[in-house]
């Protein structure tokens, strides 16, 4: 599998990070941690998920690691508050010490890990006894409509596409496949749960922009295109998609979550 390179945090907030807030806010409604603990976000990219844990959570601390120092870049810009602080590092190895957090969390990143039930493994080990184990990542087969268009689109233009279609490339975004990989890392009390945020579009200009950005597999493919080629995309996507009257466009986004705990109940 070709492995992603995520780097340009303001690409990928005009890409898909703009809907990474809403849907992070329903992902901690969920998990209801209690406050004052300690959390660490796993692949923090720009630093969504940890900005919503600091303005919700009231958490003792907020750690996040991710692979990319330019999403770490923008995170440590963006997040200033003394609580949280951010590192560079991998999912299959944290650079971090044994039962150490509270709440484990991973943000719209797991898919990204090469070998997850690596990653996974790691999340138990890090977490105290009684900790939430959690993440969320879209479920692009079906639910990320903003790519399902583009690759349904793309792939009839392009059967070669289909290769990129990250609904095909990621069969760990399903309820299925995800609550197996808690399971096997020895989390008890395994739930999976649809979080589904709307993901409306001022008009064709401001969904189709951002895929001209470079950030990301359908970025990356729109780029790789001659002119006449990416013209042909985007004027069948235009005909594709729901158009109100107004000229904007809606949509929603559809993520898969799913927590376990490790052994003990949360102490005090």
């Amino acid at each position: 599998m070709t492995q992603e390179v995520w780097a340009v945090g303001a690409a990928y907030e005009a890409y898909v990070g703009r809907w990474s807030l809403p849907v992070a806010d329903l992902f901690l409604r969920w998990l209801q941690v209690p406050a004052r603990r300690r959390w660490l976000d796993v692949g923090c990219g720009t630093g969504a998920l940890a900005t919503t844990v600091l303005g919700a959570a009231e958490p003792a601390e907020v750690v996040g690691v991710d692979p990319s120092e330019g999403f770490l870049n923008t995170a440590s810009a963006r997040i200033t508050d003394p609580r949280a602080a951010f590192h560079l590092g991998d999912a299959r190895s944290l650079p971090l010490p044994d039962h150490r957090f509270d709440a484990v969390v991973s943000g719209l990143a797991l898919n990204f890990v090469p070998d997850p039930a690596r990653a996974v493994a790691e999340f138990a080990r890090v977490a105290a006894p009684g900790g939430v184990v959690a993440a969320y990542v879209w479920d692009y087969a079906e639910g990320m409509a903003m790519t399902r268009y583009f690759w349904d689109v793309a792939t009839d233009l392009d059967p070669a596409a289909t290769d990129l279609d990250e609904g095909r490339r990621f069969p760990l975004c399903r309820p299925e496949p995800l609550r197996a990989l808690w399971t096997d890392a020895g989390l008890d009390a395994v739930e999976v749960r649809l979080l589904e945020v709307p993901t409306v579009f001022a008009d064709f200009d401001d969904y189709w922009r951002p895929f001209l950005g470079g950030q990301g597999p359908a970025p990356r493919y729109t780029a790789s295109l001659p002119e006449d080629r990416r013209r042909a995309l985007r004027d069948l996507l235009r005909t594709r998609l729901p158009t109100r009257a107004d000229g904007s466009i809606p949509l929603t986004a559809r993520a898969w979550a799913v927590r376990g705990t490790t052994s003990r109940n949360f102490p005090g």
